[in-house]
């Protein structure tokens, strides 16, 4: 009997995942645990095992298809056996175009057209079909539809989203495309508006791509992670008022802290402790004394959440993007605690594994460039967090020495980016104050804690 293969849900934060990548064809032979697919979250990647044995009958989505977790994907049965009807649609079919309303008295202001209905100047389009083309960013209204009574469907809107068919234009550009104009050449308009001169008019040539670095240009999708991380940006820089404090901490104890685990850390059977350790370490501890700095905003409710306890989330740079694990309750953690906390999901978001559900819940993030020389930087509020912290290089800066003169002595750069709608000026200071009090006191916190 046949069986449907479904999109599995990865974890409660994920509602739909990008099948990249068929591993197999429809008639091929699978056995138990054979890879059928690659899939890719918005966060991490994975791999579909076959549930059974058996032939590939059907496949219902295709590769670079946005399926929502539990559709069916695949059918496997029975060489030569009848796929017939998946037990659970995978997407689900579109509905039949609504009759026309009778004659009557126009819709009353404040209340919406009922969906299906055309859009100004344009087709009627599916709730689905809508939908999908607000998320795509593409005017269902210019398309030609599929479905009945010429229906615009998110079938419709996918492939003209994939053509670049349906961009968005300028009134004369639309007419030019409507007319069989074809793009000519990147957007010049305002917000990536195509207008009449970047088309080609109906028949005429569109000339190739000019030579040198720009016809050896790679062409990156811009999905996935890379996607999540770029809305997420333009998000916090929308939603949050961002201020950036700079300070910076004598480096001198933490260096040689540092350098005391590298040699003997291993013989007293600690980890290997990094510096991030050591920063993020102290960070959650004083985090602790600063619920307006480690805070979140619940913005459908309105109010501000003040947090006692520190999830810290900590920017992992990977292959396929930035990724932002969480170490929750991170202030109770030894230091060693939390080097192995901190490697093991660092690990894991390299390798593509990491549980979705540990990619949310932060209270507090730590993003740490110092390794790669940035001296200052702005850091962007992961929202719905209050604050940010920025960890730069360590340089060597003069200073008055204890024989008198100067002498160059390391410190570490610092950059705090707070919301100042949440937090004002003067208790994220106390807290970069307290916290570079942290970091210049670390060797004596630990032999105080006996964190080594």
């Amino acid at each position: 009997m046949a069986v449907s293969v479904q999109m599995p849900k990865q974890g409660n934060t994920v509602v739909e995942c990008l099948l990249v990548e068929w591993k197999v064809g429809e008639g091929d032979r699978v056995e138990a645990g054979d890879v059928l697919c690659a899939i890719e979250t918005d966060k991490a990647s994975f791999e579909i095992p076959a549930p059974e044995a058996g032939t590939v009958l059907k496949l219902l989505v295709r590769a670079g298809d946005l399926v929502p977790v539990l559709s069916d994907i695949a059918i496997i049965g029975g060489p030569g056996e009848d796929p017939g009807r998946p037990a659970s649609p995978a997407p689900v079919p579109e509905p039949a175009a609504p009759a026309p309303p009778p004659p009557g008295p126009a819709t009353p202001a404040g209340i919406g057209a009922p969906s299906g209905v055309p859009a100004a100047g344009g087709a009627p389009i599916s709730p689905r079909g809508r939908k999908l083309a607000e998320k795509l960013g593409v005017e269902a209204s210019r398309l030609p539809g599929s479905g009945p009574g010429g229906r615009v469907t998110s079938r419709d809107v996918r492939a003209a989203a994939e053509s670049g068919l349906a961009a968005r234009t300028s009134r004369l550009a639309g007419e030019i495309m409507a007319a069989g104009g074809r793009i000519a050449g990147p957007p010049s308009g305002i917000g990536g508006l195509y207008l009449a001169r970047d088309l080609a008019a109906p028949g005429a040539e569109v000339p190739p791509a000019s030579g040198g670095e720009e016809a050896e240009a790679e062409a990156v999708p811009y999905k996935g992670v890379r996607k999540l991380v770029g809305d997420r940006m333009r998000q916090s820089l929308e939603e949050h008022a961002q201020l950036t404090l700079d300070s910076s901490a004598d480096a001198s104890g933490l260096l040689a802290q540092h350098q005391f685990f590298k040699e003997h850390g291993e013989a007293a059977g600690l980890p290997r402790i990094t510096l991030n350790d050591l920063l993020c370490w102290v960070t959650a501890r004083t985090l602790t004394g600063f619920p307006e700095v480690n805070a979140t905003f619940d913005r459908a409710g309105g109010v501000i959440l003040r947090r006692t306890r520190v999830n810290l989330a900590v920017a992992v740079d990977t292959p396929r993007g930035l990724l932002v694990p969480v170490v929750a309750d991170a202030h109770r953690l030894s230091l060693s605690g939390l080097s192995l906390a901190l490697a093991k999901l660092a690990d894991d978001c390299r390798k593509g594994s990491i549980n979705p559900d540990l990619l949310a819940g932060g209270t507090f993030t730590v993003s740490n460039l110092g390794g790669l020389g940035v001296e200052r930087f702005t850091p962007i509020i992961n929202s719905p967090q209050a604050a940010i912290l920025g960890i730069c290089a360590v340089g060597r800066v003069p200073a008055p020495g204890e024989g008198g003169g100067l002498v160059l002595k390391p410190r570490i750069g610092l950059s705090l980016t707070i919301d100042h709608q949440l937090v004002d000026g003067a208790p994220a200071a106390r807290f970069l104050r307290e916290l570079v009090r942290g970091i210049e006191n670390v060797q004596a916190s630990l032999a105080l804690r006996g964190a080594r």
